[in-house]
């Protein structure tokens, strides 16, 4: 007898409308999406991190404005490496 565990309850799913079955299995696809996608998100986090590296050495040879004045909507984007 398969048991599913609920917020601390327990149900024999063979006891289980067929419609309460399709519940779960919605539910474990989720969970498994859930768990790709935030392991892709870490892949992207440490990618961006690396590429963020690479610039910085990239960019130790350049001399950084001093006074961009206050229109600083040509700069370009901002970015930010914590």
């Amino acid at each position: 007898m398969p048991v599913l565990d609920i917020d601390g309850v327990k149900y024999d799913t063979e006891a289980l409308s067929d419609k309460a079955k399709s519940q779960i299995q919605s539910i474990q696809f989720v969970d498994r999406e859930i768990t790709h996608h935030n392991m892709q998100l870490a892949v992207l986090q440490t990618s961006r991190l690396a590429y963020g590296a690479a610039l910085k050495e990239l960019l130790e040879n350049v001399e950084p404005l001093e006074d961009v004045g206050s229109d600083s909507s040509e700069l370009g984007d901002t970015i930010v490496f914590d």
